[in-house]
Parts: structure tokens; C-alpha cells; sequence
């Protein structure tokens, strides 16, 4: 993904951003490059840690654009510091969790040990040693983020975890500096470094997402070929893609990517069009038909005629689909940082309203009165509050991936639990997605299994995927098959060979019009199947008298199985499910009659483009059609829908992009399962209701778990502020609430799929 790309006209440039965290950082930014003089509008995305400027022209250049991001507080990046991001290991950046690990674990152990009756305590020196890395190096990132919110006037959770954590070691340096030699007294140094530990592994885990963003990216840019086969005076050429013009002629050899958009101008091939269409069955090209970038070139050797370039070819139009559904996704407000930016000030006015009441109110000592505040800053450490949220992510997640449901993104995880729609691509998706004999209609005077042997004899060495599904149903019926002599294939029409001491032809109806071949009695047969979907072929004979038909093949997709209950169970949930597919009308109903769905309440809809997909799901979720078929379902009724996409295409990728959600099928292209917040592995379609349970199961957590944690807080800090809690006993109140939070988490293991 490039980090700065600037429209043709100049008036649009993309950055990459590093340290953003939250939301807050996100409007913080936009707000600092929207006050950059000429910056028309400005779109940050915290997913892919870019944002998006809209500049009038003449407007601002690139460098006053990074200076604006720089003095709010953030990292402009590079286009190779990105790219080297994207790429980068699994494990990168966890050093520093590592080391936290390492450094905290001898300050947990006595905790452990008194559980035991054992008493492990450190001496107070080396508490010191251990934790104060952690806490002022490890945790730098933290108080840099803190000041910054402040300087913006706001809070996050990267400023209550600097304050928080601050608190417990400084009172833990005073507690010791202060004590009587010899004294034992009770520190929070493991209190700070754990709590600084488990937040950066947290962010860790973030980071490594989010750097999954960007390979759907990255994979569509992989389709476009970096040299093509210019045809020019001198004959070929090789030249970049990028010096390729429109009117330009191209060669394009056997199994290579079309490099840009054109049409056929000399010779026949088929084009396997799959990773844009998610169509298995190869299409027939002739002089004068479309050819689209990045589907690839069959067994002809082809010149095409450059009709698009650039960023009008098709790809590149499916590539700025995906980079724009995904920025106009708004992060999630997560109820943390929305609190956060209210708790923050109020905790610290608390703890020095806690001092003046009882050292000057009161009277008490001033040691007296920040034992009293310090309790209340204890208390008021966001451990339980940090650890609400992923401990319940990290547990569903982990459940849910043991049963094939891999969940990246825990945006879509939190959103999950609110479809109430869910669009379905039918090809691979709901159906198979692999040809199958489904009819074998023979002419007068020739039996079935003699025309299925013939017909498998003189395709059993053709690798086209049609050719396969005749070999595999002559194979399964245990009818022989010949090999043929003087086979040739036709390219874009069929093949011709002989068996035994007669010649067959096989291929598309087109060709048999061209060969002058009547179907004559099964002419209505073969509308009949075509009506029904199905991909009709034909094979003759060659006669004395001429060319004459024999049998009618028909070609189809079957429904995935456990498809019909999977919808089933959807619909017991209250949730619509709609089948979105290229077919034509009649095809597309019947397939989906076959699968359960009714297509006269609007479960149905076919003959969408690729590139309209996109635009459909957010149909889906405003559209007034959505609402009506949705309270038909038992949906909720009223409002903006929340849309589940189900996909397996490159073509997909768009459309789950644009979802509330999106759910790619394990079975299906890489562009499609990054794209997605959510992959089935198995490919089973019941796993969407599944993934839709853990979902509403794991919310349910966190919002158990936010409870709890604000629960300790608001009983907690009035006893910290009214003397009740000394910081020992507040100290326990926060590690009690924090067990509480994780033990919570851990009941989601239990977690099972739901049995259809």
C-alpha cells in the first residue's frame, strides 16, 4: 500500500501515521491537519495508520502536511517504513513485551507464593531495580502519548495507564525512603510493572492486526503484472506497465496476467477470470470481447488492444474500492476511551480534593493526607479497566479459532453480535464452486451411457474443467473410457477426436450455430436448462450426410452441503440471510429455492456486477428494501441495519470491506480472507452462525467485565477519599478486581459451536 499517493489532479495525498492508539488520537490528528491552510477535508483510518487529505489546488505540500502530523504528536512514515511494516514477522516489535515479562516475573512470584503459605518477599532495593525499567523505559511510549492528550485537553487509556502506574511507584519510592531501618513494609512496584507489561502486550497484539490490514491490499496490487509484451514496428517489447497507453497493442502469452484493460484483437483463447469474478468455469475470447487486467490468459497466444490504464482499469477501480470502504469505517468508540476522558480529571481532582480536606480541613498530617490520595490513585489504576476489554477479545478469539473460526479484527468481533442481515456470494460461498454434469439429454438413436463414454473418451485429455466433470461422471457410473485418436481443441469453441472408428465433436452451442448443427427436437430442452442456470454443450457427429446432433450436456454448480441448514439456522436467529449473485434472474432464483432462501421476500439478488457489490451491502444497510424483508424475517424493525458480508472472491473483497462485518471462507482467495475480520477456515458455512454466537457471547463479557471494573472504582475511590482504605487494602482491591475480570474471560473457553 503506498503512504503517499497523490491524485492526478494533485488534490488528494495519503500519509502513513505511526502512535496513533485510540479513537481520541484519531480525531486529534484530523484536527491538526485540517488546520493546515488549503486542506479541504482530511479522513484518518486508525486500521490502516493512514489518512486521507483532500487538498484544494495549489494547496498545501507534502512536507507542511508531515510537520502537522509530526507537531501533533505522531510519526509521518515513509512508504518503505510502511511497506517494511506490512511485511514484517509475526513476532516483530515484541521485544519489549519480552523483556517486561522477564523483568516482572520475579516481582509476582512472592504474590504467588503467599497463596502457598510461603513468603518470597524481594528486598525493596531490588523491587526498585526491576520495576523502574519498566516503568520509565518500557513504558516511555505511554507517558509521551499521556502528554500529548493532555496537551490536547483529553484523556485515553494511555494517560490512566501513565498515571495510574506512576502512583503505585512513586508511593512504593516514598513507602521505602521514609520506612524505618528494618521495617517491612508493603510496595506496588509489581503493581505498575505488570500492569505497563500486560498494556504493552495488548498493544502488541493491536499492532500485529493491524498490519493485517493491509494485505488485501498488497495481494489485488499482486495481480497486475510489472512488464508487458509491447507490439510495435521493431515487434516485441518489453516495457513497464506503468509506460503502457491506451490504443497501445500488447502480446499476451499463454498462462500470463493481462497487464491492463483492452479488447482481443487477434486470436481465440479462454481467460480464467476467477480471482476477479470468483466464477470457476473459464470464459471463451474471440476478437472483439473484453479483457480485464489481472485474469489470466489460457492456452492462445493473444494481442489485445489497451483500452484502460492506470487507475481506470477494472483492478484498480476494486483496489480504491477497498482502500475507500475502509476508510470511511469509522473506529470503534470504545467505552474505555469515552470514559477516560472524563475519568482521568475527575480522579485527579479527587485525590487533591482528598488532600486539602484532610490536611487542611481536617487538620490531619500532610503524611496522613497523601497516604489518603495516594489510595485514591491506587484504586483509581486502570488495570481491571485495560484488562475488561482484550482479556474477553483474547478469550473468544482463542475459543473460537480451535473451532475454525478465525476472528483478526476485534472491531468485528464487537459488531458481530448485531447482524442482523447477512449478504451471501453464492459461487464457492453457497455452492460448490466446481462444474458438474447435472444433465445428459441424447438424441434419437443414441443410448446415454454410449454418449457419456464417447463424450469422456474424447475429453479424458483436456484439462478444461468441464472436460473433467464428464471424465468424473463416466468414472463414478463405471463406464470405460477410450483414449481418442486425433484430438484437437478449438479454442473458445471446444474439442473434436475420434473413438474407434467414429469422429465427435464437442462445445458450446455457438459453436454447433457456426457449424451449422440444428438442435432441432431438443432446442427446447436446451433453453429449458440454460433458464435453469445451467452452462449447456452439445456434441455431433460426423456423418456421411453431415454433422449430426447427439446429445446435450448440461453444466452446474450444486449447493454447498449443510448450506440449506445453515440458512435455516440464521433465520431461527431472526436474522435475513440474501444470496448476491452474477447469474441471471431465473438461475439465480432456482439455485436459491434450492437452498431454502425465498426470493419473492427479497432474498435474492442477482446479476450484480463485481464492482457493485460494495454499493449493495450499503443498500443493505440503509436501503428502505433491507428494512421491510428484514421485519418479514423476525429482524428488528426500523433503523440502519448492521450487514454481515460472506465471500470467498477477489471480487468479494470490496463488499467485505464495505460490511459491518465481514466473513471470508477458508476455501477462498487470500484477497478475500484479508480483506475480512473474520475467516472460516473449514469453509462451512454453519460456521457463520457460530461466529455471530461467540460474538454476542464475548460482548456480553465485556460488558460484564466494564461493570465490574467501574463497580470496584465507584465503591472504592469514596472509600479511598473517606479514609476507609488504606493504599494496602486499595491495592488488594485492584488486584481482586483484576482476577475477577480475567476469571470472568476465562468462562468463554467453555464455549462450544451451536449444534444444527
Amino acid at each position: 500500500m503506498n503512504t503517499l499517493t497523490a491524485a492526478p489532479d494533485g488534490s488528494s495525498i495519503d500519509i502513513g501515521i505511526g502512535g496513533m492508539t485510540c479513537a481520541s488520537c484519531v480525531s486529534r490528528v484530523e484536527r491538526a491537519l485540517k488546520k493546515v491552510p488549503g486542506v479541504q477535508a482530511a479522513t484518518v483510518n486508525l486500521a490502516t495508520e493512514s489518512a486521507r487529505i483532500e487538498t484544494v489546488p495549489g494547496g498545501p505540500s507534502e512536507a507542511q502536511l508531515r510537520r502537522a502530523v509530526r507537531d501533533a504528536g505522531y510519526e509521518p512514515r515513509t512508504t518503505e517504513q510502511m511497506d517494511a511494516g506490512g511485511d514484517a514477522s509475526p513476532w516483530a516489535g515484541f521485544l519489549p513485551v519480552g523483556i517486561g515479562l522477564l523483568l516482572s516475573a520475579p516481582l509476582v512470584l512472592p504474590m504467588i507464593g503467599d497463596l502457598f503459605g510461603q513468603h518470597w518477599m524481594l528486598p525493596a532495593w531490588m523491587q526498585f531495580v526491576l520495576s523502574t525499567p519498566v516503568q520509565f523505559i518500557l513504558g516511555a511510549r505511554f507517558y509521551r502519548a499521556g502528554w500529548h492528550a493532555l496537551l490536547a485537553l483529553t484523556g485515553n487509556m494511555d494517560l490512566l495507564v501513565a498515571i495510574g502506574t506512576t502512583a503505585g511507584w512513586a508511593l512504593s519510592v516514598w513507602l521505602w525512603l521514609s520506612a524505618e531501618p528494618g521495617t517491612m513494609v508493603h510496595l506496588y512496584f509489581e503493581g505498575s510493572a505488570v500492569v505497563v507489561t500486560l498494556v504493552l502486550l495488548g498493544k502488541w497484539l493491536e499492532a500485529r492486526a493491524k498490519r493485517q490490514t493491509t494485505s488485501a491490499i498488497r495481494a489485488l496490487h499482486a495481480l497486475r503484472p510489472d512488464v508487458a509484451h509491447l507490439l510495435g514496428a521493431d515487434g516485441e517489447v518489453d516495457v513497464p506497465v506503468a509506460e503502457v497507453m491506451v490504443g497501445d497493442r500488447i502480446v499476451v502469452k499463454p498462462g500470463e496476467r493481462f497487464p491492463v484493460d483492452g479488447t482481443l484483437s487477434e486470436g481465440r483463447t479462454q481467460v480464467d477470470e476467477s480471482m476477479l469474478t470468483g466464477e470457476p468455469l473459464p470464459v471463451a475470447k474471440r476478437a472483439g470481447d473484453k479483457l480485464t487486467g489481472g485474469s489470466i490468459n489460457g492456452e492462445g497466444r493473444v494481442v489485445m488492444q489497451v483500452a484502460a490504464v492506470g487507475n481506470e482499469t477494472v483492478l484498480a477501480t476494486i483496489i480504491r474500492l477497498v482502500e475507500d470502504a475502509q476508510a470511511a469505517k469509522a473506529p470503534i468508540q470504545r467505552l474505555v476511551d469515552q470514559v477516560s476522558a472524563v475519568f482521568v480529571p475527575v480522579v485527579l481532582l479527587i485525590a487533591l480534593a482528598t488532600v486539602l480536606v484532610w490536611y487542611v480541613g481536617i487538620g490531619a498530617s500532610f503524611e496522613t493526607a497523601l497516604i489518603h490520595a495516594v489510595a485514591v490513585l491506587v484504586i483509581a489504576c486502570p488495570c481491571a479497566l485495560g484488562l475488561a476489554t482484550p482479556a474477553a477479545i483474547m478469550a473468544g478469539t482463542g475459543v473460537a479459532a480451535k473451532h475454525g473460526i478465525l476472528i483478526k479484527d476485534a472491531q468485528a468481533l464487537e459488531l458481530a453480535h448485531k447482524v442482523d442481515v447477512v449478504a451471501f456470494d453464492k459461487t464457492g460461498t453457497l455452492t460448490v464452486g466446481q462444474p458438474r454434469l447435472t444433465a445428459l439429454v441424447v438424441a434419437d438413436g443414441m443410448a446415454e451411457a454410449d454418449a457419456l463414454a464417447a463424450a469422456a473418451s474424447v475429453q479424458s485429455g483436456s484439462e478444461h474443467p468441464l472436460a473433467r466433470a464428464v471424465v468424473a461422471q463416466a468414472q463414478s457410473r463405471g463406464i470405460a473410457i477410450e483414449t481418442p485418436d486425433n484430438v484437437r481443441a478449438v479454442p473458445g469453441r471446444g474439442s473434436e477426436g475420434e473413438v474407434g472408428v467414429r469422429s465427435y465433436l464437442i462445445g458450446s452451442l455457438r459453436w454447433m450455430d457456426e457449424l451449422g448443427v440444428s438442435l432441432g427436437a431438443l432446442a427446447q430442452q436446451a433453453q429449458a436448462l440454460q433458464a435453469q442456470g445451467n452452462t449447456v454443450s452439445a456434441m455431433a457427429e460426423r456423418t456421411t450426410g453431415g454433422l449430426a446432433l447427439r446429445a446435450l450436456l448440461a453444466f452446474g454448480d450444486e449447493p454447498k452441503p449443510g448450506a440449506m441448514e445453515a440458512l435455516a439456522a440464521l433465520r431461527e436467529r431472526g436474522i435475513k440471510a440474501v444470496m448476491i449473485s452474477g447469474d441471471n434472474r431465473g438461475a439465480a432464483e432456482a439455485m436459491a429455492r434450492r437452498l431454502g432462501l425465498r426470493p419473492e421476500e427479497g432474498e435474492v439478488m442477482a446479476e450484480v456486477l463485481p464492482g457493485d457489490k460494495a454499493a449493495l451491502v450499503t443498500q443493505l444497510r440503509n436501503g428502505p428494501d433491507g428494512a421491510s424483508a428484514n421485519t418479514q424475517a423476525g429482524g428488528k424493525r426500523g433503523g440502519p441495519h448492521t450487514v454481515a458480508m460472506v465471500g470467498d472472491g477477489v471480487n468479494d473483497a470490496p463488499a467485505l470491506a464495505a460490511a459491518d462485518v465481514g466473513l471470508a471462507m477458508g476455501n477462498g482467495t487470500d484477497v478475500a480472507m484479508h480483506a475480512a475480520g473474520i475467516t472460516l477456515m473449514r469453509g462451512d458455512v454453519g460456521l457463520v452462525a457460530a461466529a455471530l454466537d461467540i460474538s454476542d457471547r464475548t460482548v456480553a463479557k465485556i460488558r460484564q467485565n466494564l461493570f465490574w471494573a467501574f463497580a470496584y472504582n465507584a465503591a472504592g475511590i469514596p472509600l479511598a477519599a473517606l479514609g476507609y482504605l488504606n493504599p494496602v487494602v486499595a491495592g488488594a482491591a485492584m488486584a481482586l478486581s483484576s482476577v475477577s475480570v480475567i476469571s470472568n474471560a476465562l468462562l468463554l473457553k467453555r464455549w462450544r459451536p451451536p449444534v444444527r
